[in-house]
């Protein structure tokens, strides 16, 4: 009799170290990056995003952002993935959600004016302007490529 307990017990006990073990198979949620996975993760998006290969880049942030959903620049680069790829609804939303987690975020406002840009929102992209002229007194890239983008934009607005 004890020696069915004693296999019992072991039995329960091997179980319960290989249910312990693999615990990460029941769980839906993945492990958070490093911060140095997620460099190098951002890397390879950017490298992707040189190469103009923009659904490539997508499904790297999109893993950033299962792991890290709190990433700013990753909604950033995805913001600008999808607004190379044409889609504008999810690039803005992207945007959108980087400067809900970090609303000083240059690099997001910049790209999002561009866009508001892109799709005749030029009132809502003056906006974007005036609050990377508060955040860059002394001028900035960010700043500097959206008024470059304005410049872009009246121009070829007289040509149409």
């Amino acid at each position: 009799m004890m020696r069915k307990h004693l296999i019992v017990a072991a039995a329960g006990m091997m179980a319960f170290a290989l249910l312990s073990n693999n615990a990460w198979a029941f769980n839906s949620d993945p492990d958070p990056l490093t911060p140095s996975q997620v460099k190098a993760q951002l890397a390879k998006a950017q490298s992707s995003i040189s190469a103009e290969k923009y659904r490539s880049a997508i499904r790297t942030l999109n893993d950033i952002i299962k792991a890290n959903p709190r990433n700013a620049n990753a909604y950033n680069l995805l913001g600008f993935s999808y607004r190379k790829s044409k889609d504008f609804k999810r690039a803005e939303r992207n945007y959108s959600r980087a400067l809900r987690i970090d609303p000083k975020h240059k690099g997001a406002l910049e790209y999002m004016g561009e866009l508001f840009l892109e799709t005749d929102r030029r009132d809502k992209a003056e906006g974007l302007l005036a609050r990377l002229e508060k955040l860059c007194p002394n001028g900035c890239e960010e700043l500097e490529d959206l008024r470059e983008a304005f410049a872009g934009n009246q121009t070829s607005s007289r040509n149409w």
